[in-house]
């Protein structure tokens, strides 16, 4: 089963932005866990990572017919792509939506989140478990 895991805007910057908010691991860290998680659940996983809005979009679509489902934290691009939820619901590949803290409590703005509409699932607030979490998920759902 091969799962692509998108990451958005700054995630990229992990440990270094916001540790009170988003730890103090970093990207790479994250990547080793989540290959360790691959790993454990027998799924392949691919990784991509994006500061721009466009390229997480191409990324979505690239994904249908290779990939069975996708997780996907679109960061900052929660709260204001219609681009990104436009693309899951074109490719319709099962997804799960994450975020390493907890959005419906944060500022107000980050409660609303326009990539759930195409998502079977929300997970957050579980830093670095909210990822496994939602392999967990997707592949339960797929099997």
């Amino acid at each position: 089963m091969r799962i692509l895991i998108i990451n958005g805007p700054n995630l990229n910057l992990l440990g270094l932005r916001e540790p009170e908010i988003y730890g103090k691991q970093s990207y790479t860290e994250l990547l080793d866990f989540l290959n360790q998680c691959g790993k454990a659940l027998d799924l392949e996983l691919e990784f991509f990572q994006s500061n721009h809005e466009g390229a997480i979009v191409d990324a979505i679509q690239e994904a249908y017919g290779k990939a069975d489902g996708i997780v996907i934290n679109p960061a900052a691009y929660t709260h204001s792509s219609i681009a990104i939820l436009d693309a899951l619901k074109a490719v319709a590949l099962p997804a799960v939506e994450v975020h390493l803290s907890d959005i419906q409590t944060r500022e107000r703005f980050r409660q609303h989140s326009y990539i759930s509409l195409a998502c079977l699932a929300t997970i957050s607030g579980k830093g670095f478990d909210s990822y496994r979490e939602a392999l967990i998920f997707l592949k339960d759902h797929l099997n």
